[in-house]
């Protein structure tokens, strides 16, 4: 599986934002999809994560303005981000991996299979 990360860009808070995850492979539909972010000087942070079967789960920081969904005849995964604010600057990515593996360590980054390159988002104040 390739993961392409795209949709990032600068925004005014306040703003939003669709992230996509394009994945290439026929197993697609089978992996959990996390998106993580790392905001410069500081470590990769879970953002929030959909099962094969759509169900999600996400991030104390992320509840009530990030949305994940999944489209699986169109191999992608999509984050909304709305409201935008300045302390969501950071590299999102997308990454896929076993479900019950990813969630047995508490989806520690390491534990996934695969990655797409980052797409930068920019909230400026």
């Amino acid at each position: 599986v390739q993961l392409q990360a795209s949709g990032g860009g600068l925004v005014q808070a306040g703003g939003s934002l669709r992230l996509s995850c394009a994945a290439s492979g026929r197993t697609f539909s089978n992996y959990a999809i996390s998106w993580f972010r790392q905001a410069p000087g500081k470590q990769r942070e879970l953002v929030a994560t959909i099962t094969s079967d759509g169900s999600t789960n996400y991030a104390d920081s992320a509840k009530g303005r990030f949305t994940i969904s999944r489209d699986n005849a169109k191999n992608t995964v999509y984050l909304q981000i709305n409201s935008l604010k300045p302390e969501d600057t950071a590299v999102y990515y997308c990454a896929a991996g076993s479900f019950a593996r990813i969630a047995s360590m508490n989806f520690a980054p390491h534990l996934y299979d695969y990655w797409g390159q980052g797409t930068q988002v920019t909230v400026s104040s």
